[in-house]
């Protein structure tokens, strides 16, 4: 799955500030729970300097912008996204998380993250996202 600098959870975003006008703020402050992740996740990474799976047998299935893996980025932007835009399309949740799930599992099967990278990353992203709902 695509979801590179969280383009697609800004686009799912961008979607809900122009559709409900009433609470626009609300939808800037679950994006900016979002940016915020991508800010502690970056920092996280240069201080833990995990480096990435590398089996010799088994590529990865992409590429990488970086060899730094621990926490992901995908999974901790994802789930900071269903956190805060759930909160605001509350029959979204479900499909919301399961798409977060989703793009996190697929960077273990990528080959570019290990289960912990991505575990972690969810926990971050949950928690940053709670900070962000409204």
């Amino acid at each position: 799955m695509s979801g590179e600098h969280a383009a697609l959870w800004y686009g799912i975003g961008c979607i809900g500030l122009v559709s409900d006008v009433r609470r626009r703020a609300q939808w800037r402050r679950a994006m900016l729970s979002v940016f915020v992740t991508q800010l502690v996740n970056t920092a996280a990474k240069g201080v833990v300097r995990r480096r990435r799976p590398a089996f010799e047998d088994l590529p990865a299935l992409v590429k990488v912008p970086t060899s730094l893996s621990f926490p992901s980025a995908h999974s901790s932007t994802s789930f900071a996204a269903a956190r805060g835009f759930s909160a605001l399309a509350p029959r979204l949740a479900r499909p919301l998380h399961g798409l977060a799930a989703l793009m996190a599992l697929s960077r273990v099967y990528l080959g570019v993250h290990y289960p912990s990278d991505i575990a972690v990353g969810a926990l971050l992203g949950s928690a940053i996202g709670n900070a962000g709902r409204s």
